[in-house]
């Protein structure tokens, strides 16, 4: 079982203590009588998810001695989980915690924000990214000019895929009705013969049930398993062993903040929220997948099958996919750049996920 919530908001005081005491400390004791209340909604629609963030959400207060307080909201509280970005830009939210991917309507860059089919596959790459090779800086700059400031990445982990039928390769996902959050990886999908749709996450279980799509990606085990899809499906879908995920390895969400409530902070207080985001993704990151393994037995003991593509499958997969990074990454000079870091980055001798032999005949539009 997940810890309770006094315990876990103990645990997530332990953990900032360690990363951020020596920037919390001075806000605490300058705190302002007049602390601001910043309205912030999750993509989360319930579960473990959920919980962690409603609870880091709650630590706030006490660490800045009042001057800055965070009061949650989950999807679809205050606004539509597609309507995130227009909510805050319009003031009626003052900061956000989404599913990254859903800002590629409004700024096609942020494909490359998060995962995608293939790409970067562990959490430290996407980390290397952002934090080592200028992949932040970026972030910040395509934000901006949305009238938004990006603070950083919240990890939580691979999505995986839950289906009414058994998936064995990619060839058993041809004429399925399946949900995904469209860009790049619904593409890459209906490229193997699915039937796309976008869903929000709060629609995907009616939709199961009804029947209205019998395969559907979303997050991981234990959410998943809190929205109730074992009861709705009997199959989950996953790559080779070791590689949960091949078409979201590293599901990114974010904190992203209205820039005028951003600039009403202190510089001290933004260094804090900066700092904060990354104990909330450590935190995050650590205590779903925890109870991710807890989520296992409980799917095993509705009966949910789990089954695995091949590595035959990702090579055919890695075939479909590259040709589809190159045509997101042409579609926008900023894109581009972005993706092209990352592909030095899968080719370089630390990771060598692509070949030159994989790229011949791609080109980029820098």
């Amino acid at each position: 079982m997940l810890l309770k919530p006094s315990s876990r908001r103990a645990a997530l005081r332990t953990i900032a203590a360690a990363g951020a005491t020596t920037v919390a400390a001075p806000y605490i004791a300058s705190a302002q009588a007049n602390g601001t209340t910043w309205k912030i909604q999750t993509s989360w629609p319930g579960g473990a998810g959920l919980q962690i963030f409603k609870d880091w959400c709650a630590t706030i207060v006490e660490k800045t001695g009042g001057e800055l307080a965070f009061q949650p909201f989950g999807a679809n509280d205050v606004v539509g989980d597609f309507q995130l970005y227009d909510a805050v830009k319009n003031g009626v939210l003052d900061a956000v915690n989404p599913f990254t991917i859903y800002a590629q309507g409004i700024i096609p860059a942020a494909t490359f924000l998060t995962s995608y089919p293939l790409g970067l596959r562990n959490p430290h790459e996407f980390d290397v990214f952002f934090y080592g090779l200028g992949g932040l800086e970026i972030a910040r700059e395509l934000y901006a000019a949305q009238g938004m400031y990006y603070v950083g990445p919240v990890h939580h982990g691979p999505n995986i895929i839950h289906s009414k039928v058994p998936i064995n390769s990619i060839d058993d996902f041809r004429g399925r009705k399946m949900r995904l959050p469209g860009g790049m990886v619904a593409e890459v999908f209906t490229e193997i013969g699915a039937e796309t749709t976008v869903l929000p996450g709060s629609e995907i279980f009616p939709a199961l049930e009804k029947g209205t799509i019998d395969v559907a990606d979303y997050v991981g085990p234990a959410v998943n398993y809190a929205l109730g899809f074992s009861q709705v499906t009997n199959y989950i879908s996953m790559g080779p062993p070791g590689f949960m995920s091949v078409y979201q390895p590293v599901d990114l969400m974010d904190i992203t903040v209205a820039q005028g409530a951003w600039d009403a902070l202190s510089p001290g207080m933004k260094q804090f929220v900066e700092m904060e985001t990354h104990v909330y993704s450590d935190m995050h990151h650590a205590a779903i997948q925890k109870a991710d393994q807890e989520a296992w037995a409980k799917f095993a003991a509705d009966g949910t099958e789990v089954t695995r593509l091949s590595q035959d499958d990702v090579e055919l997969l890695t075939e479909v996919a590259v040709p589809i990074w190159f045509s997101y990454a042409n579609r926008d000079k900023n894109a581009a750049r972005v993706f092209k870091i990352q592909l030095d980055y899968m080719m370089s001798g630390s990771l060598g996920y692509v070949t030159p032999a994989q790229i011949e005949g791609l080109t980029l539009d820098l």
